[in-house]
């Protein structure tokens, strides 16, 4: 795939579409993640003498009032902090108005444009690919490249639209992406897929992708409860989606060898840190159990499985790590893991958070950037962010 090392950028407008739809609370960012992981692709289009337009979304725009909570001058700030001088901030989206502030921009400079999802508040134009909001912005450049791994499965003017007009590329930040999920494609074995998190319809697609290959799919979090209600436990009043019930039962009729479910639970019968923890076999589970982790059985049952494997995916939290106490199975595995599994790639959901929370992220192959994305992209690669790139 093109790359934006491809490309003659020496004087060329260069349109960058990057992330950084960053965590704010109280009007601070809590999070800079994102825009650092940006830095590598942005300077790399400065260093060449190539003037700079980014784009980024923030939040969602429904009324005015979005507009002010979603402002992007909040990262602008962050950003000149990073690269002093050498990027400015343009309080406009709407391409007319763009034209003369990238007419006056010296080569070697660049421009944040404001909250691309601005254009949504009357029509959705960014979100549903408005073809004359595409075209106004992609006649603001010469190149596009796109760095947003977390919106490429999303068909919105700033990334498709754009790209469907420019000859485009990919930023350093989706190279590394592409480079590190498409190992799942032919991963070394045994591998191994560990699933968490709460919702199994957001997954679908990426079950059905990995099912095939997976030497094993390790089950927890509150998806494993669909799964036991499958078979026929009784799971007191722990989370589970009625719907997939039957979906779940079609897939343990045909994998059933492969799909390993916990054997015991830590929970509560109310959902708080001062509750009391109990640790309940999965055979033996009381009407009002709240099941919050994995169980000591189960940790040892993982662990069994893992103690050869060399690769491992991992998708969503095995336990409502919200709550401190109930980060232990998810923390053991990663402990396991670390010391035991060459590769481990985490994507999707909130295990990277969740690792990042616990000191696990450095200790880890690769940590994914994107949460639905990770997941469309594993299905079959097909996603609307890449599809005009060559």
């Amino acid at each position: 795939m093109k790359t934006v090392k491809d490309f003659r950028l020496e004087g060329k407008t260069v349109i960058l579409r990057c992330d950084l739809n960053v965590s704010i609370k109280d009007g601070k960012i809590i999070d800079d993640t994102k825009i650092k992981a940006s830095l590598k692709t942005i300077n790399y289009i400065l260093d060449k003498n190539a003037k700079l337009i980014i784009m980024s979304h923030l939040g969602r725009i429904k009324t005015e009032s979005d507009k002010e909570k979603y402002d992007m001058r909040v990262v602008y700030n962050r950003l000149n902090e990073l690269l002093p001088n050498k990027i400015h901030f343009v309080n406009e989206t709407k391409p007319s108005k763009l034209k003369k502030y990238v007419k006056k921009l010296p080569l070697g400079e660049g421009i944040l444009i404001q909250n691309t999802r601005y254009e949504d508040l009357k029509g959705n134009k960014e979100s549903d690919c408005n073809n004359k909001l595409s075209k106004g912005w992609a006649h603001l450049g010469d190149i596009f490249i796109n760095d947003a791994f977390a919106t490429i499965h999303r068909k919105h003017a700033s990334n498709f639209g754009i790209s469907y007009y420019l000859e485009s590329g990919i930023g350093f930040l989706i190279e590394k992406e592409l480079e590190n999920l498409n190992k799942l494609d032919n991963p070394k074995r045994p591998f191994v897929v560990i699933m968490g998190g709460s919702k199994i319809s957001d997954k679908i697609g990426m079950i059905k992708s990995l099912i095939k290959q997976a030497d094993y799919i390790l089950v927890g979090g509150a998806m494993a409860f669909t799964f036991l209600r499958a078979k026929g436990y009784d799971i007191g009043r722990s989370l589970y989606e009625k719907e997939e019930v039957d979906y779940c039962k079609d897939l343990l009729k045909h994998y059933e060898d492969r799909i390993i479910l916990p054997k015991d639970l830590y929970g509560a019968f109310e959902i708080s840190e001062e509750s009391d923890t109990v640790l309940q076999d999965i055979s033996m589970i009381p009407k009002n159990f709240i099941g919050l982790d994995i169980g000591d059985e189960t940790i040892e049952l993982f662990e069994s499985i893992l103690k050869n494997t060399k690769t491992v995916f991992w998708n969503g939290p095995l336990g409502a790590y919200e709550y401190e106490k109930y980060r232990y199975g998810t923390e053991q595995i990663l402990k396991y893991l670390k010391d035991n599994v060459e590769t481990v790639i985490l994507g999707g959901g909130d295990i990277v958070g969740c690792a990042n929370l616990l000191g696990y992220t450095k200790d880890i192959t690769f940590t994914s950037t994107g949460g639905g994305a990770t997941l469309k992209y594993l299905e079959d690669h097909d996603v609307p962010g890449l599809r005009n790139i060559k």
